[in-house]
């Protein structure tokens, strides 16, 4: 249904640029600029030079396809983030702190917040979500067939993740020989799941629980006394460890490998487009026992709304003084991890940029090259009585509708990439940061950027040729 408004919206904007161009066509033949070179002309010389004008359309299209896509990752970037803050909640982290990955608020007089006023209370329990976050560095590890010569995904127990070859193949009795790259998969303890839940505005999939108190459960399959670690996890990370199991996306009771334990699934959050999409969530005790970490990174509090919410911010930062903590607003904590975004965004222009450059110096060549094969056309136009100016806007038009054409494509196939996912990171600083999965997001402003891009680059590379037909002379064009 998305992709689908999205495609009409991208009819609507195209219909109008075209309607737009249509018009000053129109208007130019009012006023008597188009009025002895038709544009049929034009048209007609696009279509005999059919192969120099699919190659020019070609080209277009590529690029601004190329540019859509890029800005679909940033903008789904932004949307992300944007997305997963609650407006009335505020998040607190230890004083100078930016990131939760570098919080630590400690123990003692910090549980004090749970009595202030602004919180809002459920069922008599106040609205309040006591974390501890960590990033784990997991190796993908491999083992080679020298039957079939393939690389074995495997887990740290040497388990294949991944069936291959022939049932003879002896990949599972190899040693590890090696990784196949690393992910740094997020992990956030609670102290209650439920509350947790109920302040981040999330909640499971059905068949899904959350995680006992004792945070373990017996291995499926395992020797008896051999125990999982119980975890609750974002479904884009579920749809990523997935493969490895030879599916789609790890389900409920399926195990996955993690650390020093093994994991097993009790639910999986509905966290599509948020950062908790890409987290793995269980018990505070478990996780700072097999991390090392055992102090509160975090805590979030939810209140009334985003008045309350940055009234609360700011008393806490002024007068909560045991131990100093910093406080903001989540919408503000999440937009200040843009800083990846921005550099993602930078690049992006200086790639679009050169990108450009070549865009207008091939349709100044497809535009030489038409202006070379009808030398003698021009001349005789020109003997005609077609004035200079009337082949200058004639040409330029020419090199427009082959920019326009060419940007129109290149949108519809940047459009296909609409909802198509990607791993990043988003950080508020060096060494800090959440990897994530994203979804690309192709929505109308995208869209008319490129047309206008497209277009841009389609003026300034048909507009010096065009000055150069002007300046033929008839009598040494036709010789």
């Amino acid at each position: 249904m998305e992709f689908i408004t999205l495609a009409f919206r991208f009819a609507t904007y195209s219909l109008a640029l075209l309607f737009a161009a249509l018009l000053l066509i129109l208007g130019l033949q009012m006023v008597g600029v188009l009025k002895k070179v038709p544009f049929s002309y034009n048209i007609r010389n696009l279509f005999v030079r059919w192969r120099i004008t699919l190659m020019t359309a070609l080209a277009f299209t590529l690029v601004v396809a190329l540019m859509t896509v890029m800005l679909a990752f940033v903008n789904g970037m932004y949307k992300l983030t944007a997305s997963s803050g609650v407006p009335g909640n505020v998040i607190v982290l230890a004083d100078g702190a930016t990131d939760e990955l570098f919080s630590n608020l400690g123990f003692g007089d910090i549980k004090q917040l749970e009595f202030h006023p602004e919180i809002v209370k459920q069922d008599g329990k106040p609205l309040i979500s006591w974390e501890l976050y960590v990033v784990v560095n997991q190796p993908i590890l491999v083992r080679k067939c020298p039957k079939c010569g393939e690389l074995v995904r495997v887990n740290r127990f040497g388990e294949k993740l991944l069936e291959h070859g022939e049932p003879s193949c002896p990949g599972s009795d190899l040693p590890i020989t090696g990784t196949r790259g690393r992910r740094f998969i997020q992990v956030r303890g609670l102290e209650d799941p439920v509350i947790s839940a109920a302040v981040h505005n999330l909640d499971l999939y059905e068949g899904g629980e959350w995680f006992s108190p004792a945070c373990v459960a017996p291995l499926p399959g395992g020797r008896s006394g051999q125990f999982a670690v119980q975890a609750v996890i974002g479904e884009g990370l579920a749809r990523e460890l997935g493969p490895d199991q030879g599916k789609k996306s790890l389900e409920v009771g399926d195990v996955f490998d993690l650390g020093p334990n093994r994991w097993i699934v009790t639910g999986i959050l509905r966290s599509a487009g948020s950062t908790f999409d890409s987290e793995v969530w269980t018990k505070f005790q478990m996780a700072g026992e097999l991390f090392g970490k055992n102090t509160y990174t975090t805590c979030v509090m939810r209140t009334e709304g985003p008045e309350q919410a940055a009234a609360l911010a700011k008393d806490l930062k002024e007068n909560f003084k045991s131990p100093a903590v910093n406080a903001t607003p989540e919408p503000e904590y999440y937009a200040s991890l843009n800083s990846t975004n921005e550099q993602f965004l930078g690049a992006i222009l200086i790639v679009v940029a050169i990108m450009a450059i070549g865009g207008v110096f091939g349709i100044m060549n497809t535009m030489f090259a038409a202006i070379a094969q009808r030398t003698k056309d021009i001349g005789v136009l020109r003997i005609l009585g077609f004035a200079p100016w009337q082949i200058l806007v004639s040409f330029f038009l020419e090199a427009v509708l082959l920019a326009f054409l060419g940007g129109l494509l290149g949108c519809a196939l940047g459009l296909l990439a609409n909802g198509w996912t990607a791993s990043s990171i988003i950080a508020s600083g060096p060494g800090g940061g959440k990897s994530v999965v994203l979804k690309l997001v192709v929505d109308g402003p995208i869209l008319l950027s490129g047309m206008v891009f497209s277009l841009v680059m389609g003026c300034l590379g048909g507009l010096l040729p065009a000055l150069s037909a002007m300046r033929l002379k008839p009598l040494d064009a036709v010789r």
